[in-house]
């Protein structure tokens, strides 16, 4: 195979209008070549930009629910490995937190009462159990005004106090009660959002 058998010939248009280009002209087609490459440059660029642009966004949503989703599980699964601990801590260690505390409760309450007026005598109804740990209550702050009725119809950790004509009841264990139910709501409200 020979070379001119590569190549194409161009002998036959060798032969026709000659073309004359002056520096000028050259010029510009150079600077109008040169344009057109820009002008094709510039549009490639910016259509690369966008398609980068869809896929960077594409991307960047996808990664957010992703995150949304892991965040969610991850908290889903915390709040359910601590429902043991909580759960244990509102059916032992309240009550007796409570129970420790109810001088100190009534305390407070008959402070209040008093400031809301009354030189009345301060009469506290408990039941039996709660009688020993009011009565050291009496005898530091109001040894004069204060009197003890044990109400055998009151649970341990029930209390009512009276002050003239006012009456305040507390209950520890509704009180308690009402935790227990509001700490099982929220893990159970939990265990459904995580089926």
């Amino acid at each position: 195979m020979s070379m001119s058998d590569l190549f194409e010939d161009f002998g036959p248009y060798l032969h026709g209008t000659p073309v004359s280009l002056t520096d000028i002209s050259l010029e510009e087609v150079r600077l109008e070549a040169f344009e057109t490459g820009y002008q094709a440059g510039w549009d490639d660029s910016v259509a690369a930009q966008k398609k980068d642009s869809r896929a960077v966004s594409v991307q960047l949503s996808q990664n957010l629910q992703d995150l949304s989703f892991t965040y969610e599980e991850a908290r889903a699964e915390v709040i359910a490995s601590l429902w043991p601990l909580l759960k244990q801590m509102v059916d032992t260690v309240l009550p007796r937190l409570a129970q420790d505390r109810l001088p100190d409760i009534i305390a407070e309450e008959i402070q209040q009462m008093i400031r809301d007026g009354g030189d009345h005598v301060i009469e506290l109804r408990a039941a039996a159990a709660d009688i020993l740990a009011l009565d050291n209550l009496g005898s530091d702050q109001w040894p004069e005004r204060l009197k003890l009725v044990e109400d055998n119809g009151l649970a341990a950790g029930q209390v009512c106090i009276r002050l003239g004509e006012r009456e305040r009841e507390i209950d520890l264990n509704e009180t308690l009660r009402k935790i227990n139910r509001t700490v099982t709501d929220f893990f159970e409200d939990n265990q459904k959002e995580r089926a």
